[in-house]
């Protein structure tokens, strides 16, 4: 069996939601200056593979794709997809 150190596993975490958070941020500087940007699918790509909590936050913090449309619902989903496979694990991991 695959020993993975908590320590690791939640630093991993803080780094790709830091990261996410920061590409957010610039991706909004890169907006308002009229600039090359960050592509959406690598925004998204953040979020899904543990960067949410960055996503959410950078979106708050920069007032950044709040309203655009399919990028929020989209968002919504990683989200809530991730928060169904962490219930089931938990609730397999106490059972």
């Amino acid at each position: 069996m695959i020993s993975l150190d908590p320590n690791l596993l939640l630093g991993g975490f803080a780094l790709v939601n830091v990261w996410t958070f920061m590409l957010f941020g610039f991706d909004k500087l890169r907006a308002e200056a009229g600039s090359w940007r960050i592509a959406e699918s690598t925004l998204l790509g953040f979020a899904f593979f543990g960067g949410i909590g960055g996503a959410y936050v950078g979106r708050r913090t920069f007032r950044h794709k709040t309203r655009k449309q399919p990028f929020s619902n989209q968002l919504h989903t990683i989200a809530i997809g991730q928060a169904l496979i962490s219930a089931a694990g938990i609730g397999y991991w106490l059972g």
